[in-house]
């Protein structure tokens, strides 16, 4: 039996891990932005730098409900697929 899914097309959960991976990417940058000034003994950013470094960890949440959300789909199909 052939797979019916295109090569193009997105699965369940697969925005969210893209939106997961960009939120990601954007609390490592602030991260890094915020870790450099430490080790080369200049003044530190204020606080708000350091609270979007915590976008590394909601990035992170994100993505995993994408896969978990991919995961729940791919069981269900297979369920359907078994039952037929």
């Amino acid at each position: 039996m052939r797979d019916k899914t295109q090569a193009n097309s997105t699965g369940p959960g697969d925005r969210l891990i893209r939106a997961g991976a960009v939120v990601f990417f954007i609390g490592t940058v602030a991260t890094l932005v915020t870790v450099i000034p430490l080790f080369l003994g200049a003044k530190p950013f204020p606080t708000y730098m350091y609270l979007l470094s915590m976008l590394m960890g909601v990035g992170f949440l994100v993505a995993g409900a994408g896969v978990l959300q991919s995961v729940a789909a791919g069981r269900r199909q297979a369920r359907e697929a078994s039952s037929r």
